[in-house]
């Protein structure tokens, strides 16, 4: 069974960005997501009124997700799924701190800016036609606290393993992490047998080039956003994507966008 998986960091909506703030570009970020005709797009940094303005512009997905606080309050790492091939069975969400059953708690490097205490959501889409299933946990680490990264990193590992134990699904991890891929998140989650979706290019890693680009465009640079899948999912193809839409470049984040196969 194939799946095809975006992950796209959105930006959310500052009005200091001025011509890029979010008022001006959903109809660039419905076109990316259009154009690669992803299955399940993963998106962070969104504001509830942000999924609503694409609510419109993407007539054929559906999204499930709660803000970092809870509800609809701050920040959402949102999944969308394409009707008519895939269905949500079941969903949550956890906060990467030491209460993560609690929504708002800080993390740990004790802060609650749009950039630190993030809500990843655990989304299980099965697809409608062959019965085969998949987990899609999706994220956003600490920009600043390296503790707040590996720790939050860990927590979610521990989750997967959990869900893993209990229901054998297969599972892709995507997400704004932050970090390069030296670093100690990204080589852990490799050493613990989780298949790197950047493996599948021919350089690896250090072939994929800058995934944060501050609307500046360009490729010099390391990825910090990723597609990660489980031992038992085969990454089949992956791209950043760096092309203009609407004439603009649709958030500071490229999406990136992969193939995987499960059994």
């Amino acid at each position: 069974m194939k799946w095809k998986i975006m992950t796209f960091n959105l930006r959310t909506n500052v009005p200091s960005d001025g011509d890029h703030a979010w008022p001006h570009r959903p109809r660039a970020v419905a076109q990316a997501i259009l154009r690669h005709d992803p299955d399940i797009v993963c998106v962070q940094e969104a504001l509830y009124a942000m999924l609503l303005d694409l609510v419109p512009l993407l007539p054929d997905y559906a999204w499930v997700g709660e803000g970092r606080r809870g509800g609809q309050e701050d920040e959402f790492c949102a999944v969308w799924y394409k009707k008519s091939k895939a269905s949500v069975a079941e969903y949550g969400s956890f906060g990467l701190s030491e209460t993560p059953g609690r929504l708002g708690e800080p993390d740990w490097g004790g802060g609650l800016s749009a950039d630190v205490h993030v809500g990843p959501a655990e989304r299980r889409c099965s697809r409608r036609r062959g019965g085969s299933g998949l987990t899609v946990f999706n994220t956003h680490l600490d920009h600043i606290s390296e503790p707040a990264q590996t720790n939050g990193m860990r927590l979610i590992v521990d989750r997967i393993g959990a869900l893993r134990e209990r229901t054998g699904t297969p599972v892709a991890l995507t997400g704004d992490f932050n970090v390069g891929p030296s670093h100690a998140v990204v080589k852990g989650l490799e050493r613990a047998g989780f298949i790197n979706g950047y493996s599948a290019l021919s350089g690896g890693a250090a072939a994929a080039g800058a995934t944060f680009h501050d609307f500046r465009g360009g490729k010099t640079g390391e990825p910090i956003d990723y597609i990660f899948a489980s031992p038992d999912v085969a990454v089949e193809r992956i791209e950043v994507d760096r092309g203009l839409y609407e004439g603009r470049y649709p958030s500071d984040h490229y999406p990136v966008c992969a193939v995987l196969s499960t059994k």
